[in-house]
């Protein structure tokens, strides 16, 4: 029987037509007025999209790599750092100022909650040396949203603390904008709702942190922002770029742009909003108590190991996300961020309802699709 596979894992996402017909192209060479061309509009289109003049730097890696530059050109060896540490991901901040010996304050949170901001601000009045926040502003591993404007206002009390923000699955899904969140650092990736492969990570630094640059005394070589920034303000990269992946940026930039940031955010809360309710209307609990537009996390009903769901799904069209480390096998995550729309989401939740039916969890056909029409029309 054939079975076309629908990708809903959060990360990395669909592409849109217009993005693989630029990956498909031949390749140029980087090192031409061609490249160089097209390379300065991408990075205007994502001074657009961050609502910032400052130099907006792309490099070839991860999201882990910003996350690296983020911790070797803006601190100092012995800083104190405070770490937001309530996921995977988190948790990975946690691992990187351990690893290049910085100071860190490992505030770790349940899996699924965001932080308490009576304990964070108590956390920074006992520790006004602080050199940095360091947060995800959607924690991809439990679908949580952190407030980072928060955070931004704490951080204006100490003499000299930056917030350094992973936006790598919020970026493109919510209207961000760290000058007016109070965001020195912000980094994302281009898998997610930014609708390409994975292969670029971006980075946003502010005037405060770029006073970081001459005095951080950690080891950088490939991941040297100043070095970097020179030579993209130029229009062109320190190392080799990801040639094709940068235009396809373009391409998905122009996508994000002409839908316009404010309907581009409206849409995702409303595909966010008809899955949670509709996962919800079928008797599951959602994982997170602070729940992120980018994407659902939702536990598997009892008795039934929520990779076997995972491999129901797959069998009848639909791959998402499991769970990472504890919450293996015990909830199951649905993307709704760039390249869906809202029959996506109806899609997903008709696939669910079947696959929970065939492992002999019983729910009415067509309630969850039922309810998710009902917001997206409500909304529409």
């Amino acid at each position: 029987m054939l079975v076309k596979e629908r990708l809903f894992t959060p990360g990395p996402v669909p592409l849109p037509p217009q993005v693989i017909k630029a990956l498909g192209q031949q390749i140029i060479h980087h090192r031409t007025p061609e490249f160089t061309k097209i390379f300065k509009e991408t990075k205007e289109k994502l001074k657009k999209l961050l609502k910032t003049e400052r130099n907006v730097l792309v490099f070839a890696s991860s999201g882990t790599g910003s996350m690296e530059a983020s911790v070797l050109n803006f601190f100092s060896k012995g800083d104190k750092v405070l770490i937001i540490n309530a996921g995977k991901f988190g948790q990975r901040w946690y691992e990187l100022a351990k690893t290049f010996g910085l100071n860190p304050i490992n505030y770790e949170i349940e899996w699924g909650k965001t932080y308490n901001k009576d304990r964070v601000k108590e956390i920074i009045e006992n520790n006004k040396d602080l050199k940095g926040i360091l947060v995800q502003h959607s924690e991809t591993s439990t679908t949580t949203y952190h407030d980072v404007k928060y955070l931004g206002d704490l951080a204006k009390s100490l003499e000299d603390c930056i917030v350094v923000v992973d936006g790598i699955t919020s970026v493109g899904v919510y209207e961000v904008y760290p000058e007016r969140l109070g965001v020195d650092v912000l980094i994302t990736g281009s898998q997610k709702a930014l609708m390409l492969p994975p292969g670029l990570s971006i980075l946003y630094y502010s005037e405060k942190a770029e006073k970081r640059l001459d005095i951080s005394d950690l080891p950088k070589y490939y991941f040297d922002v100043k070095k970097e920034s020179k030579k993209q303000s130029e229009g062109q990269t320190a190392y080799t770029p990801a040639i094709n992946l940068i235009i396809a940026l373009n391409e998905s930039l122009s996508l994000i742009l002409d839908e316009g940031l404010e309907e581009l955010a409206k849409r995702h809360e409303i595909m966010a909003k008809a899955t949670r309710e509709a996962v919800k209307s079928l008797g599951l609990k959602l994982l997170s108590e602070s729940p992120a537009n980018s994407a659902t996390g939702v536990y598997s009903p009892d008795g039934i190991n929520a990779d076997d769901l995972r491999k129901t799904l797959l069998k009848i069209g639909f791959r998402v996300a499991g769970g990472q480390d504890h919450l293996k096998g015990k909830i199951f995550r649905i993307a709704h961020m760039g390249y869906f729309d809202f029959m996506d989401v109806l899609q997903i939740i008709s696939g669910l309802e079947l696959a929970l039916n065939k492992l002999g969890y019983k729910v009415d056909l067509g309630k969850g699709v039922k309810t998710a029409q009902e917001i997206i029309f409500s909304n529409i």
